[in-house]
């Protein structure tokens, strides 16, 4: 099945909306999203080395991660507003771009058989921060990073039936 990101960013709105299909139950997508040690495994890049240096999540909790390879480091940071196993509303800044924070909405969906979609929605604070984001490569980095979940999520589930959670 063609698993590949959707990212659209209409013209009028601050926003991004993308659309991510994986072969594997909600449960196990979450999981991967909710425990550092598997958020180390799949979250950027090719090639990029990650520092999870905080990873709270819950309600109230936060993180801060640096991306990193052979010529530079990046750095992100934000806070969990809401976490179920459904919905994650959280805040995103990139640290090179200090007071650009985007208010982000994941919503994780059972679609039957064992598969699952992630539905993202980032609200960037105007069209230069969305702007500068879609150009700075983050439609690679997103789809690069699913590639990788896809290559763990088969560890984090026995079967692919509708009742492995």
């Amino acid at each position: 099945m063609n698993n590949g990101l959707d990212l659209v960013a209409p013209v009028d709105t601050l926003a991004m909306d993308y659309t991510r299909d994986f072969d594997a139950p909600v449960a196990a997508l979450f999981r991967a999203h909710a425990e550092p040690d598997l958020v180390r495994q799949w979250l950027g890049p090719h090639g990029v080395e990650i520092s999870l240096e905080r990873w709270d999540f819950r309600a109230g909790g936060g993180y801060r991660y640096v991306h990193s390879d052979e010529n530079s480091s990046y750095a992100f940071n934000g806070v969990f507003h809401r976490v179920r196993e459904d919905l994650v509303i959280q805040t995103f800044e990139f640290e090179g771009a200090p007071d650009m924070v985007n208010i982000e909405f994941l919503w994780f969906e059972d679609l039957g058989d064992g598969r699952s979609r992630l539905r993202g929605r980032s609200i960037c604070p105007n069209t230069d921060a969305r702007d500068a984001l879609l150009s700075s490569g983050m439609e690679g980095g997103m789809t690069e990073g699913y590639e990788r979940l896809d290559a763990l999520l088969p560890s984090l589930h026995s079967s692919r039936s509708p009742n492995s959670h």
